[in-house]
């Protein structure tokens, strides 16, 4: 039997049914906007751009109130993406994590797993248990993952401001370093490779040859993208003093990254609050003055050069030895060797497990089963992804799942300055602007 509907000012409305309490949801936020309009007399536009993927640079939709091509206001709407990833590592245990948070920031998985392993390590006091060659490991597969999330940004933004050829090029070559991280890690995306303790597998002298080989092929190519992009008249045109916003602006509402350090200020957490051992590399933190698209764009170009350096510093550092912390109650069995078919357990591998000990045997099925306890306490890490502050937020309860994970994401953060750019600028800057921030919405919702 239905009742009468009843509503709340401010809320959706709802009524009863024989199904339980169903409600009525409207676009509260469009309402809004539009409400007070006269069409015939007011000469604002209101519009949605977005949420298609093109030209937003990922499913984000911009309300925005236009006169003629200025923009007056800008209110950006997330949420398109979002994944439920932070609630869904309540219900695994913490190895298990490392599988939901690579998802996150698609372009940087490998950043995500590392924020989330060094959370994990600090919680259970192991951090300097980690192996050297895992630590290297780690530095070495960041920074490849730096330059192809950066290679993916100048592919997608010379699309959306026109350079078309950029799109192909771009993608090229990061399919260069998706061929090394499938050599390493078994896949091209979503690796959960950095885990806690460790890595997942040892990192193979086929893979260091590709990247030594990468290193030798990728100068000539950012030579050609900057003899194509920054002595374009269009480019200047379409960077230059658009979508300006100061060091001041970047620190009032928390802008880090390139952003940041394209108005002036070093800040990069990798020499200001250093982690994995950075503090022993050599590398410079690239900066601009301009605080527009184009100095995003000069910054994030350096970056690439930065990143290669560091890489080759840990090509040159790599000894052999344990990729996996020695502490048999922690560390995941990651050696595993792979049977006929493909897939599981080799015979040999089984037989090796099983014929240790009952204890042994016990104890490798609760690891992987139940997973390890981790003490009551809670942390927080960052790290600097290439799209600024990466910061995890970690808390355990003294169980084998976490209590509560939560990321502190560049992009969430960085769009909040869509508004302070966009506003009194034309409509053509707004998507200019929106990319030189490279949000990616599948961090943004998570």
């Amino acid at each position: 039997m239905t009742q009468a509907s009843h509503a709340t000012p401010g809320y959706a409305t709802a009524r009863d049914t024989t199904e339980g309490k169903v409600f009525t949801v409207t676009g509260g936020d469009w309402d809004q906007v539009v409400a007070g309009i006269d069409p015939l007399t007011d000469e604002r536009i209101v519009v949605n751009m977005g949420p298609q993927h093109p030209s937003t640079h990922g499913v984000l939709r911009l309300v925005l109130e236009l006169e003629g091509e200025t923009v007056t206001e800008a209110r950006p709407v997330v949420g398109y993406l979002h994944t439920g990833i932070e609630k869904n590592l309540e219900y695994r245990n913490w190895v298990q994590g490392s599988t939901f948070v690579t998802r996150m920031d698609y372009l940087a998985p490998l950043h995500n797993e590392t924020g989330y392993a060094l959370a994990v390590e600090k919680l259970l006091g192991v951090e300097e248990q980690i192996t050297e060659r895992a630590t290297t490991i780690r530095v070495l597969m960041m920074e490849l993952n730096r330059i192809s999330s950066h290679l993916v940004w100048l592919a997608t933004t010379g699309m959306e401001l026109g350079a078309i050829s950029m799109m192909l090029y771009g993608f090229r070559e990061r399919e260069y370093i998706l061929d090394i991280f499938e050599e390493a890690s078994g896949l091209r995306m979503n690796h959960a490779y950095i885990r806690p303790g460790g890595v997942a597998q040892d990192f193979p002298e086929s893979a260091v040859k590709k990247t030594r080989d990468f290193l030798k092929y990728l100068p000539k190519k950012l030579k050609e993208y900057e003899d194509m992009l920054s002595g374009q008249p269009i480019w200047h045109e379409r960077t230059k003093g658009v979508a300006v916003l100061d060091v001041t602006g970047c620190l009032a509402l928390g802008i880090t990254g390139p952003v940041l350090r394209s108005a002036g200020l070093g800040w990069d957490l990798r020499k200001t609050m250093p982690y994995c051992g950075y503090e022993t590399y050599e590398f410079d933190v690239p900066t601009a003055t301009t605080a527009d698209v184009w100095g995003r764009y000069q910054v994030r170009i350096a970056e690439i050069r930065e990143s290669m350096k560091l890489v080759e510093q840990a090509l040159d550092r790599l000894r052999p030895g344990p990729v996996m912390i020695a502490d048999k109650k922690i560390g995941w069995p990651a050696q595993l060797a792979i049977g006929v078919d493909g897939m599981g357990n080799s015979l040999e591998h089984v037989a090796k497990i099983m014929g240790q000990s009952m204890e042994s045997l016990i104890h490798h099925f609760k690891l992987v089963t139940e997973g390890f306890r981790v003490p009551a306490g809670q942390v927080y890490v960052q790290i600097e992804s290439p799209r600024g502050e990466l910061g995890v937020h970690a808390v355990s309860d003294g169980g084998t799942r976490p209590y509560r994970v939560h990321y502190r994401e560049p992009s969430f953060v960085n769009l909040q300055a869509i508004p302070a750019m966009a506003e009194g600028a034309l409509l053509a800057d707004v998507i200019a602007g929106g990319a030189s921030l490279d949000p990616v919405m599948g961090g943004c919702d998570r």
